[in-house]
């Protein structure tokens, strides 16, 4: 073992933004230090990283593309770059259109039960060439999956895609059929989609493209359609998730799926947001109950517009990820990469926040405090890392720790206080003594 740490530092109210500081040094153990430790027991391992990303909307592809060729090459290079950028590796993106479009818009024509004129030529316009430029950057590692907002208007209870309703009994069968029909009409593009979820938020009823599961619909949907669909289409590899939507109620609709062991052989895991609060001890308790299946942080942003130079956003993303991954979160993926100066375009009017802001006017864009504190977790914890055992000494640090298949430790530490705060390192009988300054968040490589 080495005995240097790297330390990579964002902090307020200075100049570091992944920044590297002078490393520390460890020494031995010899006077059975007690106080203000960090402790890492790297012989206790959990959960396996699967990656971590965020979102190619149509929002997305149609600010970069309104960017000079230099500014897109910049965003790309600095989300999925491993050594340069922040190693994203795991995107999302949206079957049919989502309130992150410039409107409605449905793979079939009005009425199509038979799914005659399905085409995804709207999203070859844009979003196939940002995913394509993603996967390019990234290599194989890349990792593509899909939610649905909405099925087209015609199958659906209110006739609209817009406004919740729900996917009528007798369009089940072709709704699962134009999930099949979309992956394969994708890998003709070269793209491959790893995994599927049933429905974004299955519970609200927004003003954009929405529909409404019980519990019960989406593990009878899985069960006695899209996981026959699959299977028949020889697309068993592609990995089915369900709910997508807030973690307060994710162990209640892991109960209804799971116990159910023929819709469950389809399901790999559950999907989760962040609008309605923590929950992390939700996670644990879906993990504790049904040890077999992955949980998967499938979005979050900050919501009502830009929020251009705001810390809290950052510190949100970093209180967020660390609660989930000790939790048993084994995915993660933000919402969209990249949104223009008004927070959109959305079709409804619902603007966000980004982790980068694309100006269209002026061809700049801006790295939020949300970019940076993402790359903390993201660019150091890398595919195949398995989280392992910690301690601190005090809840005014969040902590968590993971190893790498290069066998390389990371240790995140976040200090959301208005302080300063010490801790000293201890990794087999060794301690290394640091500082975090107030709002700051570090990564400690050890190798």
């Amino acid at each position: 073992m080495s005995k240097i740490v790297r330390v990579i530092q964002t902090a307020k109210e200075t100049t570091d933004r992944l920044t590297e500081k002078d490393p520390l040094i460890f020494i031995p153990d010899t006077s059975g230090v007690e106080s203000e430790l960090i402790n890492i027991y790297d012989d206790l391992e959990y959960q396996e990283i699967e990656g971590f990303g965020g979102a190619l909307t149509e929002a997305s592809a149609v600010t970069i593309a309104k960017l000079s060729e230099a500014k897109q090459k910049e965003i790309i290079d600095a989300y999925f770059d491993p050594e340069h950028g922040i190693g994203y590796t795991l995107c999302r993106s949206h079957i049919q259109s989502c309130d992150f479009s410039l409107g409605n818009y449905a793979y079939v024509e009005e009425g199509d039960a038979e799914l005659h004129s399905f085409g995804i030529s709207r999203d070859q316009e844009s979003i196939i060439p940002l995913i394509k430029n993603a996967a390019a950057a990234v290599g194989e590692d890349f990792r593509l999956f899909s939610s649905p907002w909405s099925p087209p208007a015609f199958m659906k209870t209110n006739g609209q895609m817009n406004g919740g309703g729900a996917l009528k009994p007798e369009y089940r069968e072709a709704w699962a059929n134009m999930f099949v029909k979309y992956i394969q009409a994708y890998a003709a593009e070269g793209i491959d989609i790893w995994a599927v979820s049933v429905q974004n938020e299955a519970k609200a009823v927004q003003i954009w493209d929405s529909c409404l599961y019980t519990a019960e619909e989406e593990k009878d949907f899985v069960r006695d359609y899209l996981g026959p669909a699959l299977e028949q289409a020889g697309l068993t590899h592609v990995k089915v998730m369900i709910w997508d939507h807030n973690k307060e109620r994710v162990y209640d609709r892991a109960k209804v799926a799971f116990e159910d062991q023929e819709a469950s052989k389809y399901i790999w895991g559950i999907c989760f947001h962040w609008y309605s609060g923590d929950h992390f001890e939700a996670l644990s308790a879906v993990h504790d109950r049904f040890p077999d299946k992955k949980l998967f942080f499938s979005e979050g942003c900050q919501e009502g517009g830009v929020h251009l130079g705001s810390w809290n956003t950052g510190e949100r993303y970093g209180h967020d990820i660390i609660g989930n991954l000790n939790n048993w979160m084994s995915s993660w993926t933000d919402w969209n990469i990249v949104l223009d100066e008004q927070g959109g375009p959305n079709h409804v009017g619902n603007y966000c926040d980004a982790p980068i802001i694309g100006d269209t006017k002026n061809d700049e864009i801006t790295f939020e405090s949300s970019f940076y504190y993402i790359g903390h977790f993201s660019k150091y914890i890398r595919p195949g890392a398995k989280r392992i055992g910690h301690s601190k000494y005090t809840d005014k640090l969040e902590t968590t720790a993971f190893r790498n298949p290069d066998g390389t430790i990371a240790v995140i530490v976040m200090n959301r206080t208005e302080q300063e705060l010490p801790f000293t390192l201890r990794f087999h009988d060794n301690l290394a003594e640091n500082m975090i300054p107030a709002h700051a968040i570090q990564t400690l490589l050890i190798k």
